[in-house]
């Protein structure tokens, strides 16, 4: 028998290892191995494998990057590829960007045997349709002379090639656990399902199932158990359903039923809810049983795409966990909570924007206060912070931060801007070189929960190395709040990008509980004062207290200290009476477009004062 090439792609040799020692025991499996993404890429170039095992977390190329790759190269797009992943949110990212199949961590060798012969049996499904299908043609070119004998036989050879296709179809559109749909023959439903109604063809619903004891007995009692477990609960739910109702497995523990009918998927929820009581799995000589909880979210023309059901399902998921209840419907939520429908509709224009390119960048002056050590005398200093806005162009109107900003937190969208918004600056200052070499910093916000991308680093550092964009001329700005949660993530993001050459300022300080944690357990160059403290210090001594203490800590520890919502002459006076460094607000310059820079740092360069 050939022998069945697997390439393992990890940066980890302890995976590697593990792997390679459980693939050793499926016969004529030959093994190859790749350290990087990289790697594999220039092994399969070479001499494609027949299955690539795809460790996600890698150095300088992802897996999902290494995926994209291998299904943009035409000799390589064919290849199977299984994400091995201990995050069971990169699974929905896994199959998007053209995975087959998923392998969870803690490694399991048994899942591991288990789905490698599932893509070794369809490797081989394939290799005999290819070879049958070439039979087939060149009998139809022997045998048209005589085709009234041969064609019984011909019918035959037909309808075996239509079965083989008919097998490659199914295990393309079917998880191979519970013999259900997959998530691909879900989105193709859903988004047939979403165009019905908007045709006013049918209108239907969602339903969203999520199993809340899976992740206990899978781990209790090992993969296997959990697989049965999933295959028995499967087989319930297909006994009930009714003939046109579609239901799919979507990953882990979640599955889908689309319905035909609203009033049919609530009697459908209520008949499940009590099935799933009645539920009990047996394994080992224990019994479990399960919880569930249903999302439903009705289908009508209200709803014009694939993204926006999907982020309506979130937004029911996520109230289910909130108010820990067992069902709700996205009606339910948002007659209670109306500001539930409008995170979804800023969620889709956010989506929108980032796809159409309706962002927009902003900047505003950071003005010296006192002289800095070293300054140039006959040259102004000139620093900026940019600042991102949303353009509205049916309203013709610029869309603030505040608007937009908490939906994008909320539906994980926020690390596509901050992206965005990295890329698009320095950009726009590797473009204009002039105004770079004018320009003393230049200040991006980043939120918190960005820095918790592991990618992020190495994605700010290749922005800066195909730009050209000198780092010292760069401060990333983070604000002060409680989503940094893992303080040695945080200062190892910092400090990797310090060695590049960026430097860091804490936002808004003082507006938190942690203010000062933060300032003492990471490294940052800078300390910009919570506007909030700022704005009437000319009135509010309470405020003028906290501000003199706050300097007075900056100027211990040697930070340099910005001043937020600096609005007129007395509050400026101040701040330069108090040593402040630089100040920031209205009284020195509002927002305005990235475009108007190049007039404001001419007019500041010749006048020589800001």
């Amino acid at each position: 028998m050939e022998n069945f090439r697997v390439l393992l792609v990890d940066d980890n040799p302890v995976n590697l290892d593990v792997l390679r020692v459980t693939l050793k025991q499926i016969a004529d499996c030959q093994v190859l191995i790749a350290n990087s993404g990289q790697r594999a890429l220039e092994l399969m170039q070479r001499s494609p494998p027949d299955l690539v095992l795809l460790d996600v977390m890698m150095p300088d190329m992802n897996g999902f990057d290494v995926c994209r790759k291998i299904r943009s190269t035409e000799q390589l797009q064919a290849i199977p590829v299984i994400f091995v992943t201990a995050c069971t949110e990169d699974v929905s990212t896994g199959f998007e960007v053209g995975g087959n199949d998923y392998i969870g961590k803690p490694i399991n060798s048994s899942e591991v045997i288990a789905r490698v012969n599932h893509q070794r049996e369809r490797a081989r499904l394939h290799r005999e349709l290819e070879q049958l299908n070439c039979e087939l043609e060149e009998k139809v070119r022997d045998r048209t002379a005589a085709l009234v004998v041969s064609n019984r036989q011909l019918r035959e050879e037909i309808k075996e090639r239509r079965y083989m296709q008919d097998r490659l179809q199914y295990l393309a559109t079917h998880d191979f656990v519970t013999r259900l749909y997959n998530r691909n023959a879900f989105d193709d439903r859903a988004t047939k399902a979403v165009q019905a109604a908007q045709l006013g063809v049918e209108e239907g619903c969602l339903v969203q199932l999520d199993l809340d004891r899976f992740r206990l007995i899978n781990e209790s009692c090992g993969y296997i158990a959990g697989d049965e477990l999933l295959r028995q609960f499967a087989d319930m739910l297909a006994s009930v359903i009714e003939p046109d109702d579609f239901l799919a497995r979507l990953g882990s523990d979640k599955f889908a039923l689309i319905c035909h009918d609203l009033n049919h998927g609530r009697r459908l929820v209520k008949f499940l809810q009590q099935q799933v009581k009645d539920f009990e799995f047996s394994w080992d000589d224990r019994v479990f049983s399960l919880d569930a909880s249903f999302a439903l979210v009705r289908i009508n023309r209200s709803i014009v795409s694939f993204d926006q059901l999907m982020l309506m399902v979130d937004e029911v998921v996520y109230q289910l966990k909130q108010q820990k209840v067992p069902f709700l419907t996205y009606d339910d939520i948002t007659q209670s909570n109306p500001e539930g429908r409008g995170k979804v509709k800023w969620a889709i224009r956010i989506m929108d924007g980032l796809k159409r390119e309706k962002f927009r960048i902003f900047f505003q002056k950071v003005v010296p206060l006192t002289a800095p050590a070293g300054a140039d005398k006959g040259r102004p200093l000139v620093r900026i912070e940019t600042l991102v806005r949303l353009w509205d162009s049916q309203k013709s109107r610029v869309i603030f931060p505040d608007e937009f900003i908490p939906s994008a937190e909320r539906y994980n969208l926020i690390g596509e801007i901050d992206r965005w918004m990295v890329a698009s600056v320095l950009q726009y200052f590797s473009a204009h070189v002039d105004l770079l070499d004018a320009v003393d910093k230049i200040s991006i916000n980043l939120s918190a929960v960005s820095i918790r991308d592991p990618q992020l680093v190495n994605f700010i550092t290749k922005i800066l190395q195909e730009t050209g964009v000198p780092p010292n001329k760069v401060s990333f700005e983070i604000t002060e709040t409680e989503a940094i949660i893992n303080m040695g993530s945080a200062k190892q993001f910092i400090d990797e990008l310090h060695r590049v050459g960026v430097s860091f300022a804490l936002d808004d300080f003082g507006s938190g509980f942690c203010s000062f944690n933060y300032l003492r357990e990471l490294p940052f160059d800078a300390l910009k004062i919570d506007g909030v403290f700022i704005k009437d210090i000319d009135k509010n001594t309470t405020h003028l207290e906290l501000v003199k203490s706050i300097i007075d800590v900056g100027k211990q520890l040697d930070k340099v200290i910005v001043a937020e919502f600096v609005e007129n002459q007395a509050i400026a006076e101040i701040l330069i009476s108090l040593g402040v460094g630089w100040g920031q607000g209205y009284f020195f310059h509002k927002p305005a477009p990235i475009e108007e820079l190049q007039q404001g740092v001419a007019l500041l360069l010749a006048s020589g004062k800001r």
